[in-house]
């Protein structure tokens, strides 16, 4: 594997690693809104908000999560029976032709959007507060994740000892 594509893999890694403790935040804003909204009768749109946020982002990264742990678009019953070459092909393929054109699709339409929401600093619209274009961005943080790990499987070599 060529450095660059290395360094891609680690970046992609070293992004998934830090997005799971985003799981942390979320349960807790999401437990808090009850009793903040019932006990204290305050902060619990900003729990929502905030707990909005981190599930964008949480979500966002996911999809490249399951994809690097190969249990997101495995066809294992089928492929099971396949060579470890046929299925890395197979994987390459599909990265190729389905994953990659669709998050360029997905960069490119919803391009206006997403710069609108940041361009305006939009904020959650129930509640005003501040952030909602950070729910956006995680839309495109979502799609370089899954450009980026297209790539890397696209382009990762074949162990040299599979027949």
């Amino acid at each position: 594997m060529t450095p660059l594509l290395r360094g891609l893999d680690r970046l992609i890694g070293c992004i998934v690693a830090a997005a799971k403790w985003l799981a942390l935040p979320l349960i807790v804003l999401l437990f808090l809104q009850w009793p903040l909204r019932d006990l204290f009768h305050k902060f619990s749109r900003e729990a929502n908000d905030l707990g909005q946020v981190a599930f964008a982002l949480f979500v966002a990264v996911s999809v490249t999560a399951a994809t690097r742990a190969g249990t997101h678009l495995a066809a294992d019953v089928l492929a099971r029976r396949y060579s470890e070459r046929v299925r890395r092909r197979l994987n390459q393929v599909g990265n190729a032709v389905g994953l990659l054109p669709w998050a360029v699709f997905v960069l490119i339409a919803s391009r206006t959007v997403v710069l609108s929401s940041v361009h305006d600093l939009e904020a959650f619209q129930d509640s005003g507060n501040p952030g909602y274009f950070l729910v956006k961005l995680a839309l495109w943080l979502m799609a370089v994740l899954v450009i980026g790990q297209s790539l890397v499987e696209i382009f990762r070599p074949l162990a040299v000892d599979d027949d």
